[in-house]
């Protein structure tokens, strides 16, 4: 799977909190330069609560579940996330432990964004960087609507 097929993904997931930056071809093709991409087999943690990572993580394909540990009863799955979503955007924002673990369903294509390039991207090509946080922003925000509505936490 190439960047190209995350873009597609990304551009027609149809959820609440999709990430929808603005974003012409060629500036997809800049931001695609600054993710790396990873595999996780079925069972795969990708994010660990209460551990400290600043790294934003888009998904190209399989499915992920997010999930919190010593909630309460009922509570524990938070989401199940598909194709084209992003997790992980707190860390974008604030040092901060993580609120919830992040585990692959199935086979997963994940693209990770990391702290120390997206400073990189801040300095070579703001614009982009300004509308990435600016959608990462807005999947913050929807997330934390959605999880005060169900009294959860957010990932």
């Amino acid at each position: 799977m190439e960047v190209t097929e995350l873009v597609q993904a990304i551009q027609t997931l149809n959820t609440e909190d999709v990430f929808r930056p603005r974003l012409d071809a060629q500036q997809w093709r800049t931001f695609g330069q600054y993710l790396t991409r990873h595999e996780l087999r079925s069972g795969d943690l990708l994010v660990k609560q209460g551990d400290h990572d600043r790294t934003v993580y888009f998904l190209g394909q399989g499915s992920l579940q997010v999930f919190v540990t010593g909630g309460v009863p009922g509570a524990a799955r938070i989401a199940i996330l598909r194709p084209g979503s992003m997790c992980g955007e707190p860390g974008m924002f604030a040092d901060t432990p993580r609120m919830a673990n992040i585990e692959a369903m199935t086979a997963c294509v994940i693209f990770a964004l990391r702290l120390q390039r997206f400073e990189e991207l801040i300095a070579r090509v703001p614009g982009v960087a300004v509308e990435v946080m600016r959608a990462a922003g807005g999947v913050m925000a929807m997330r934390m609507r959605a999880n005060l509505q169900r009294q959860v936490p957010s990932a």
